[in-house]
């Protein structure tokens, strides 16, 4: 079973610190990542910078809809895709 997250902060312009359950912890860069029409409009820092830890989904979450998986967002990382 894949660690959950359990805390998600903004952490300036495309990054998002997270912890996971199993105590990992980083920043990862999601500015690669803001493309197609979902993602997107995150590009403005504003809207960016309220993203959420979704209760329900145990991901990353924005006001326009848009998530992405802890899988992929772990998968970032342990790849050390950060600030």
């Amino acid at each position: 079973m894949l660690p959950r997250i359990i805390s998600a902060q903004h952490d300036g312009a495309y990054r998002v610190w997270l912890e996971f359950s199993d105590g990992a912890m980083g920043t990862v860069n999601l500015e690669p990542e803001l493309h197609g029409p979902l993602f997107e409009p995150l590009r403005d820092e504003t809207l960016f910078s309220k993203l959420r830890l979704d209760a329900d989904l145990r991901t990353v979450a924005w006001p326009n809809g848009a998530d992405l998986a802890p899988e992929f967002l772990r998968e970032l990382l342990e790849s050390g895709i950060t600030k």
